[in-house]
């Protein structure tokens, strides 16, 4: 028996690493990894200085050079996190997918709504389903348009595959297929383009089907009526005519 928490999973007795806390740890190595800040490049600069060939010095113009091009490439790296930042907050509400890899190597996708976003370390994580997941492992956002459509085709799907064969069914089914019916045709052009186009043919059978059913009982009620109610023919009256008259 597994026992969830935020960051970890303690699972047979020893804690095991969660996607969540994986998506957290792959951005704090990241940025420890792929990041320097001003002060970790101007001590660089300063042992390059103190430790460069006497016999051919780097030049004042060289250093100026090497100083700017790391200010400049910072400035991008802060607008880089920024516009992050203003993604981040725009997805509050949102439903996502994150691709998560684990340090073992495994991919994992988990998806959601987003409920709010934190910051650590200068680094956005979207929260689902309150677990913190780095904004660098974001890999799909979805539309509301999306997630309805997706949602009533796995409906349609579901209810077709709880129907029994189509040479089965009685008319007990007649609601549900009705009712199957009936959401295929509240489809939207849109919505109708997640149909693999058997859905439509597969219900044409079971009305089809059902159709046939109907007639059958009908005929058969009609049949058993006639039956229990046998037309009765009027007695004719063998002396009826007109009346001889003797003369």
């Amino acid at each position: 028996m597994a026992v969830s928490g935020l960051m970890a999973n303690f699972q047979d007795g020893a804690f095991t690493e969660s996607t969540s806390s994986a998506s957290l740890r792959n951005a704090q190595e990241t940025k420890g990894g792929g990041k320097i800040d001003s002060e970790s490049f101007l001590t660089l600069l300063v042992a390059e200085m103190q430790n460069q060939d006497p016999l051919e010095p780097t030049s004042n113009t060289e250093w100026v050079s090497q100083y700017a091009q790391f200010t400049q490439t910072s400035a991008v790296q802060e607008i880089a996190d920024s516009m992050g930042g203003v993604q981040a907050n725009s997805l509050v509400g949102k439903n996502v997918i994150m691709k998560v890899t684990e340090a073992a190597g495994n991919t994992n996708y988990v998806n959601g709504m987003v409920e709010r976003v934190g910051y650590e370390g200068g680094k956005a994580y979207l929260y689902i389903e309150g677990n913190p997941y780095s904004i660098d492992d974001l890999d799909t956002i979805i539309s509301d348009e999306y997630l309805k459509a997706d949602s009533k085709i796995s409906e349609i799907h579901e209810r077709i595959a709880k129907l029994p064969a189509v040479n089965l069914i009685t008319e007990d089914d007649q609601s549900e297929i009705f009712g199957i019916s009936e959401l295929l045709s509240t489809l939207s052009d849109y919505e109708k383009s997640f149909l693999s186009g058997d859905e439509m043919d597969t219900m044409a059978e079971y009305l089809r089907k059902l159709a046939e059913l109907i007639d059958e009982r009908k005929a058969l009620e009609a049949e058993e009526t006639e039956n229990e109610d046998p037309k009765t023919e009027e007695p004719k009256d063998e002396d009826s005519g007109d009346p001889v008259v003797e003369g």
